[in-house]
């Protein structure tokens, strides 16, 4: 796609034509998408947009929006042109190796706090390690939240655990976290009150039907869970026992169809208290569980 903008124009004209040449190809939110890039090429925000909307765009700013228009009508996703994504009150950066932080998974952090809250945590210590941490936007949220909590991110990319760091660091919590480099038996044997993950859960033959948004641009590093999705979940739970206290808790994000699978994998593993967190649509999205020894 091609838009072109005389730097003449106006913000609001700039984004009218872009929303506009977003419905023509039709993507799924043409307004929401349109904003967002308008506002980042010209570095500027949805209040200034909103004041100023006759403020011309400048030369260089009508050849960034043309150029990131060219991206998103591509399918490239708008958090990986802007480079961000805002999750549970941060702003995380995003990269190759990463996925994008999406809003289901704010789910399973509120689940875990909630957890934790019923626990009557408060600001007592809290070991929390974050397997598959990508971003680390779940770890960093969940210790930005608990003023007592310490983290462990870890990741098989290095790209994405450098990110990780960023982030934590970004959001003012880099003294309580680290990041590892490795497997998910990286942090076995060590003594956490949480384990979580969103680990990757789609089965690989179907990776290639997805959104090109997420099929071209997410790693399959990070989507790839084996012939039925469920391999990153039986090793996770294996190690679970291992890294936790008697009194922890087992926090997984889970795919379409897959929470009823892997609350079975807890089950035979020994764990207890298994629940099923649901999600706006009503899908099984989250599925936590405790150590048998808390039964």
């Amino acid at each position: 796609m091609s838009l072109e903008l005389s730097p003449e124009s106006g913000r609001a004209a700039a984004f009218r034509a872009l929303r506009d040449a977003f419905r023509a190809v039709g993507l799924a939110t043409p307004d929401l998408d349109a904003r967002v890039l308008v506002c980042a090429a010209l570095d500027i925000t949805a209040e200034d947009l909103a004041r100023d909307p006759d403020m011309a765009i400048g030369a260089v700013g009508a050849g960034r929006i043309a150029e990131m228009a060219s991206r998103r009508a591509a399918r490239e996703p708008v958090a990986r042109i802007v480079g961000r994504r805002e999750f549970f009150g941060h702003d995380f950066a995003v990269g190759p190796a990463t996925l994008v932080p999406r809003p289901d998974t704010e789910i399973l952090v509120e689940a875990v706090l909630e957890a934790l809250a019923a626990d009557g945590a408060g600001e007592a210590p809290v070991a929390i390690a974050d397997l598959g941490t990508g971003t680390g936007c779940i770890v960093v949220s969940l210790v930005a939240a608990l003023a007592g909590a310490t983290g462990v991110g870890v990741d098989l990319a290095p790209e994405a655990v450098e990110i990780a760091r960023r982030n934590a660091d970004a959001a003012g919590v880099g003294g309580r976290t680290r990041f590892v480099a490795g497997d998910f038996a990286v942090a076995a044997g060590g003594e956490f009150d949480v384990v979580v993950s969103n680990p990757p859960y789609i089965e690989t033959e179907a990776i290639a039907g997805l959104d090109p948004e997420v099929a071209a641009h997410d790693p399959h590093l990070a989507l790839d869970g084996g012939p039925d999705g469920l391999e990153a979940y039986r090793r996770i739970v294996a190690l679970a026992p291992e890294m936790l206290k008697p009194q922890g808790l087992l926090c997984f994000e889970v795919g379409l169809g897959q929470a009823g699978e892997v609350g079975r994998l807890m089950a035979e593993a020994g764990f207890a208290g298994i629940e099923v967190r649901r999600d706006l649509g009503g899908v099984g999205r989250v599925v936590l569980g405790r150590p048998g020894a808390r039964k």
